[in-house]
């Protein structure tokens, strides 16, 4: 048993002693992490280079048109192909899927034109018919190859050359590409109402074959049926926009008055918010088992999701008595899960609100707090929009490469590279009669080529890093601000001025090496699980089951390894901000400090957490539920002024997660807020002891649940938690670590 003298010492460090010249946020600072500043500004240098060198030899012009067999751009501005925008392919029944389509690497020949085919036709048909209807020379000619003008050559000649397609079949542009216009009649794939077709060589041939030569076909009407849902999402976009951006300047003035509101009455409001989310899933709940009685009887609603298999009108769902029944079991266990939560933790509820009180009157006094998530997101806005471009320019760095296409498979030329220059001067068409220099796709030998997915992979690092500290910067900016509200005395009196913009100048001018290491440590961690992503999508056809086990508990290590260390470098940056020391030394204190007081921060934090989330999800759930019995013209006083829509659901999902954005928005003030004066409060508590000589910084009219905590400082809780022998071991490893 440890004597009373030994209790003290403690594997998680010594409580902090009392400082009389301590008053808040310390101003005579010193630059922390100046070395990993210094790497931080070289690297962002070195990014700017490398958007530079991406762009200097980066051509989007690659991605926004198709290329033809020449490597010329289809539709681009200022050429002989302005106004033919479309990319046909002489035999589409050589291509073997609509991915090499889209890559630009079938082995035919690709010629820009106006529009598609329209109709079946075979270049022998036309040639037989010349002498008579030359109008149908005249239709066949704008699929030949420029310059070809010569319908009495040989067909031999001209399937040899590839002058002219051998066959052209009703197609549509998709992507910028012909493909062929398949549809299902009865049951039966067809072409323009045909089954058969002829492929110009002599043979009658059936639309299967088409049908396998693009994949499938049905997968090309999958294709086409998303890009048609698309272009019906885009019109209901286009018809709804303005009642969204409504919706969401809603939800803003929804989250602000909460916030305001939550200043005088936050114990009310929480309550209502609780049972408010309570009552729209019980009201999800009714609705379903409405749905679900009201279809009963009604034919085909007894089906099967399974039976009815896949389909893009999604309103096909809502008319089946299992989908409704799917929802209704999903709410009902969601509602049990929130009740179950609340009974077991509304004690610690109560010292939560009140912990919300006090965040209440620390964002009231600093109300510009509420607007720095702009200044987060701008930025965050600038990372991405850089890496975006960067991405895209190094993707399309390549030159173009142009490979030998011979129609005889024993030529040894075949698919090897040529120069188009310099082709006609070689003896490979004297070799291999018909053989043409094509482009095939886009890349290079150099230097520069060779090591463009390191770029890819340095430009998504960077990006990760940056956006890390940008988050950083706001966290700790926002805990300078509310600590300063926090240690002072007389609130708001002796609050300093402009806190906020302060602490935003101490971040930048002293803690940028801390705020970049401790995002560099985060950044690492989420590339290997950016890596650990792509190989698991790579391996997904593999029937390797250890390899599989393997990296799924990889992949859960490091999301766990993640969430633990975004809760350790968001109270280090408190503590930076507070006391303005090196990231290691101030991650060190906070862990210390948490595992001193670890039931306070295992329960109230997360019921905080819970009650905020449950805020997100009421302001998100009112406005989505207004939502949809506005779009769904259920308002009678609206019901003019509603769009027609082809679905009602493309708005309303946009309005309930732009509405949940924009509450997090604001709540993630709050949550930073009440985790600095949850941290500044336990430190008051091992600093301080309400005397004379040592006040307390907490408010004077403290609520009962922080003189509850403040009363039992040391709980018999505690100590039979951590005399558990585990939970003692992984504690002491976790200090070792730290230390």
């Amino acid at each position: 048993m440890a004597r009373k003298g030994e209790a003290a010492a403690s594997p998680y460090g010594e409580p902090r002693r009392f400082d009389p010249k301590f008053r808040g946020p310390i101003h005579n600072r010193h630059c922390t992490d100046v070395l990993c500043c210094v790497i931080f500004v070289v690297v962002i240098l070195g990014y700017i280079a490398l958007g530079i060198v991406a762009w200097v030899h980066g051509d989007p012009r690659k991605v926004a048109y198709p290329t033809d067999s020449y490597g010329q751009f289809c539709g681009q501005k200022d050429t002989p192909n302005e106004n033919k925008t479309i990319l046909f392919y002489f035999n589409i029944l050589k291509c073997a899927s609509p991915i090499v389509l889209i890559n630009l690497q079938c082995p035919t020949t690709q010629l820009c034109v106006s529009k598609c085919p329209d109709r079946f036709a075979t270049y022998i048909d036309m040639q037989s018919s010349y002498r008579y209807n030359k109008s149908y020379w005249e239709y066949y000619r704008q699929f030949c190859k420029p310059g070809f003008s010569k319908p009495w050559k040989s067909v031999a000649q001209v399937m040899r050359d590839e002058d002219c397609p051998s066959m052209i079949i009703p197609s549509r542009p998709f992507l910028k590409r012909c493909f062929p216009d398949f549809s299902t009649k009865n049951g039966v794939l067809t072409v323009a109402n045909q089954t058969t077709f002829k492929d110009g060589r002599g043979k009658t041939r059936n639309v299967t074959d088409l049908r396998e030569a693009a994949k499938y076909g049905f997968g090309i009407n999958n294709v086409l049926d998303a890009r048609s849902v698309g272009m019906k999402i885009f019109e209901d976009y286009a018809s709804s926009w303005y009642w969204i951006l409504i919706g969401l300047f809603i939800a803003m003035v929804i989250s602000l008055l909460f916030l305001v509101l939550l200043r005088f009455i936050a114990g009310v409001l929480f309550w209502i918010f609780i049972f408010g989310v309570i009552g729209i899933i019980g009201y999800g709940i009714w609705h379903c088992y409405w749905e679900y009685h009201r279809l009963h009887g009604i034919p085909g609603s007894d089906l099967t999701i399974y039976d009815i298999g896949f389909q893009t009108d999604f309103r096909v769902y809502l008319q089946l008595r299992q989908t409704w029944l799917a929802f209704m079991i999903l709410l009902c266990i969601v509602e049990v899960v929130v009740i179950l939560m609340l009974i077991f933790l509304r004690s610690r509820i109560r010292i939560a609100i009140a912990l919300l009180k006090e965040g209440s009157k620390a964002i009231g006094y600093i109300m510009s707090t509420l607007f720095y998530p702009i200044i987060t997101f701008i930025l965050t806005a600038i990372c991405i929009s850089y890496w975006a471009v960067t991405a895209v320019f190094l993707a399309t760095s390549g030159e173009p490469v142009y490979k030998v296409m011979a129609n005889q498979s024993l030529c040894k030329y075949a698919n090897l590279t040529c120069y188009p220059e310099t082709f006609n001067t070689t003896n490979v068409t004297k070799l291999c009669p018909g053989a043409q220099c094509t482009f095939a796709f886009y890349g290079g030998e150099s230097l520069y080529h060779r090591y463009i997915i390191v770029f890819q992979i340095s430009n998504v690092f960077v990006f990760l890093w940056l956006v890390n500290f940008a988050i950083a910067l706001g966290q700790c900016t926002l805990a300078g601000a509310f600590a300063s509200y926090y240690w002072v005395l007389k609130k708001p009196a002796d609050i300093p001025a402009c806190p906020l913009f302060s602490s935003f100048g101490r971040a930048i001018r002293y803690h940028t090496g801390s705020l970049a290491f401790g995002s560099l440590i985060l950044a690492i961690v989420q590339l290997i699980r950016v890596i650990l992503e792509y190989m698991d999508h790579k391996l997904k056809g593999s029937h390797n089951a250890f390899a599989k086990f393997l990296l799924c508990c990889l992949k859960c290590c490091f999301w766990c390894l993640e969430k633990f260390l975004k809760f350790i470098n968001r109270n280090a940056y408190i503590m930076i901000a507070i006391y303005g020391k090196n990231f290691c030394t101030s991650a060190r204190e906070a862990f210390f400090l948490l595992m001193r007081n670890v039931v306070r921060v295992a329960v109230l934090d997360k019921v905080t957490d819970f009650l905020l989330f449950l805020g997100k999800i009421l302001v998100a759930g009112g406005v989505g539920v207004l939502a949809f019995f506005f779009f769904t013209h259920r308002i009678p006083v609206f019901t003019q002024e509603a769009p027609s829509l082809n679905y009602y659901w493309v708005p309303l999902l946009t309005v309930i997660i732009g509405s949940y954005l924009v509450a997090h928005g604001f709540f993630s003030v709050y949550a930073m807020c009440v985790d600095t004066l949850f941290l500044c409060f336990l430190e008051d508590l091992e600093s301080h002891d309400g005397s004379t000589e040592r006040p307390y910084y907490m408010s004077t009219s403290h609520p009962p649940g922080l003189r509850m905590l403040k009363k039992n400082r040391v709980t018999n809780f505690l100590a039979a938690l951590c005399s558990c022998d585990v939970l003692t071991v992984v504690s002491q490893w976790l200090a070792k670590i730290i230390r």
